[in-house]
């Protein structure tokens, strides 16, 4: 009960305190990347091709899925189907957006996210909690997670863009999660493979920060690229321990 409460407490201090924030509008200089070079005729080419990795980590979740179903209940099937989906559509959002980033591109990057974050919360709870539970949870977050970018969109589209609720539905999992696992750590064999995801997951948002530093380094590389790879090595790691389940290396 004690657990619990905690994780209550820390959700909904995190949801007052972003509530009572003054409303947050896209910074414009969020759409210049460092790395802007055109390969084969594709703008912002290594921007791009580097969101392939996504694609081939939701295309093998599904194959893993539909050829050892023992490694899921059928309660979370449908959670998991979606996790990869969120996954295998990043490569198609991101891909869409660095190819011309602007606002309205930025959308459909962000659309896939939310699936992924939002059936990543509904698979934990199904871990940690009950798969039941879980599965009652799933819609009602996707739901969230795509009105949170609708949200946005249509603030930015009046002038008055609010970025609050899509960074709750972004940032929030990525606090609960760890806090879930350390106070229910002995409930799912994926614990220390939902660790790495957190561990890529921060890794990527650090390279995205270095996006320029990184590039000027060797021009090899911008750390927005590397964000991608980085950032597909999270779901990658569950994948992982999900084939681990399966008597799988």
């Amino acid at each position: 009960m004690m657990r619990a409460a905690l994780l209550w407490v820390v959700a909904l201090t995190v949801i007052v305190v972003v509530a009572m924030a003054d409303p947050v509008a896209q910074d414009p200089l969020y759409h210049l990347f460092a790395d802007r070079r055109s390969i084969a005729g594709i703008p912002n080419f290594l921007n791009v091709m580097s969101n392939l990795p996504f694609l081939v980590v939701g295309v093998l979740g599904w194959r893993v899925i539909a050829t050892n179903e023992e490694s899921v209940t059928p309660a979370t099937k449908l959670a998991w189907n979606v996790f990869f989906l969120g996954i295998a559509l990043t490569a198609f959002g991101s891909g869409y957006f660095h190819l011309e980033p602007n606002n309205d591109t930025l959308v459909w990057d962000r659309l896939p996210m939310t699936i992924g974050f939002m059936s990543l919360v509904s698979l934990v709870t199904s871990e940690y909690f009950s798969p039941q539970l879980g599965q009652k949870l799933l819609v009602p977050l996707l739901l969230v997670g795509i009105g949170s970018v609708a949200y946005w969109a249509y603030t930015e589209s009046i002038g008055a863009g609010d970025l609050r609720p899509y960074a709750i539905v972004q940032f929030l999992p990525m606090l609960l999660i760890p806090l879930i696992i350390l106070l229910y750590r002995t409930r799912s064999d994926l614990g220390r493979y939902i660790w790495w995801m957190i561990g890529f997951y921060v890794a990527a948002k650090i390279a995205e920060q270095l996006d320029g530093n990184l590039y000027d380094f060797g021009s090899v590389m911008s750390g927005h690229s590397l964000k991608h790879l980085l950032a597909s090595l999270a779901p990658a790691s569950l994948l992982y321990g999900l084939m681990k389940r399966c008597g799988r290396d």
